[in-house]
């Protein structure tokens, strides 16, 4: 079951545990073997446990609207809180192979998924960012880019990060969730639709 964090509980739990926990942001629209993406989103943190990857805080999930081809189903999304203590690569590999066990296939970039589980902030930490700017910011292979190079402009991502840790602060740009949502798209790609 996914738990999320009393609202009187956010800052006084989350907040001064920012820095030394990793937050992930998970979405999915495609039905799969673990069921609807709400379910399949309850499953994979599961998984997470099972892998002995502790989920400190889950927020509450939002329908939202797709990025890239129309002809999609809107996404469900959620963002987590983990502590672990793989490495930033151990933990991409963790991830990975959860969302191949929901089902999840090779595809293109921004299409329907079964599952996808993406890494916001690990601990703080920055690489791959130059002058401000994510140096990998396109979609496909490339090396893991920390923080996550478009998360400050999803959304999808910003929405449920302010029910969850609405005082995190982007590792580069310095901005609050709270910031960056103000300044994200509210219409389009990627849409907040209603919270679930």
């Amino acid at each position: 079951m996914v738990r999320e964090l009393r609202k009187e509980d956010r800052y006084a739990n989350v907040a001064s545990q920012l820095p030394h926990k990793v937050v992930i942001g998970l979405g999915a629209n495609s039905p799969g073997v673990w069921g609807t993406p709400a379910e399949t989103i309850a499953h994979a943190l599961a998984e997470m446990r099972r892998a002995r990857i502790d989920v400190v805080a889950v927020s509450p999930l939002y329908a939202t609207a797709p990025v890239g081809s129309a002809r999609q189903s809107s996404y469900v999304n959620a963002v987590a809180l983990l502590d672990t203590s793989l490495s930033p690569e151990a933990l991409l590999r963790a991830v990975k192979a959860i969302e191949r066990r929901s089902g999840r296939r090779g595809g293109r970039p921004w299409g329907p998924r079964t599952l996808d589980i993406d890494i916001i902030d690990y601990k703080g930490q920055i690489r791959f960012w130059r002058r401000g700017r994510a140096a990998f910011a396109e979609p496909g292979a490339r090396p893991l880019t920390l923080p996550h190079p478009l998360a400050h402009e999803r959304a999808f991502v910003l929405r449920p990060l302010i029910d969850l840790a609405p005082d995190w602060r982007h590792p580069v740009l310095g901005k609050s969730a709270r910031e960056l949502w103000r300044q994200a798209p509210k219409r389009g790609q990627g849409a907040v639709i209603e919270r679930l």
